[in-house]
């Protein structure tokens, strides 16, 4: 008794958890922390680029990363609020999309018998597969360049340095260019189906919203590549 006088209503108490999990919950959670993730994505391909203006832009870029809110914030605070943020968007992201995915099979438990058009199972294959294989390495990366725990000449605070040297080995392009295709991708897909979901698409927009997805996953795809295929070719050193 004294449990049920103490408990809040049950409207009350449960909005966020029944929003959740109801599928377009789910499905706006996935779109909006997609495009958070898809923000950073590109801001940090813009940062990437000084690489271009040679050690000494990129280096200052990167401290000025670290000092960002000072003196409000201190030192690199900035950036821990920034990976705290982005670590929620990620695991929201990945949680609503597995748990979307094991929805749709118990709702259809038995496959057709005539198979959906190609072109949709590829997406579908790509955006599931496509995103395990992202998340796997946004594990590398960080253990690459932040932490520098597998990177074979990792120099703390010089992140110019560590570029070349990483890039200058052959199955490291590799390993980036493929995460770089399936990020690509994943773009592409996702976009679209963001829109869908946020309610911006309509029937005069849908050409449009779909050329922006498939331009944006292009110049993000392309523009992180740009870096690796530079210093690979020699272009950058």
């Amino acid at each position: 008794m004294n449990d049920l006088a103490t408990r809040p209503p049950a409207g009350r108490r449960s909005a966020v958890r029944r929003f959740w999990a109801s599928t377009i919950g789910k499905k706006a959670v996935m779109a909006v922390s997609g495009l958070l993730l898809l923000a950073f994505v590109v801001a940090h391909m813009v940062g990437n680029l000084k690489t271009f203006l040679g050690a000494g832009d990129l280096n200052h870029y990167a401290e000025w990363l670290r000092t960002i809110g000072e003196p409000v914030l201190g030192r690199e605070w900035f950036l821990w609020l920034q990976r705290a943020v982005l670590l929620a968007a990620l695991v929201l992201h990945v949680t609503a999309a597995v748990q979307l995915a094991r929805r749709d099979r118990r709702a259809r438990p038995v496959r057709y018998v005539h198979r959906p058009p190609a072109r949709a199972t590829f997406a579908v294959r790509t955006m599931r597969w496509g995103g395990a294989t992202l998340a796997v390495f946004v594990v590398w990366h960080l253990l690459d360049f932040t932490v520098g725990a597998v990177h074979r000449d990792f120099v703390p605070g010089d992140p110019y340095h560590n570029l070349v040297a990483d890039f200058r080995v052959w199955w490291v392009n590799l390993v980036y260019l493929a995460a770089l295709a399936m990020l690509g991708l994943h773009v592409h897909h996702g976009f679209a189906g963001a829109a869908r979901t946020l309610g911006v698409t309509r029937p005069r927009r849908e050409r449009a919203i779909k050329i922006l997805g498939s331009t944006t996953a292009v110049v993000v795809a392309g523009g992180y590549a740009l870096v690796p295929v530079a210093i690979m070719t020699g272009l950058v050193h």
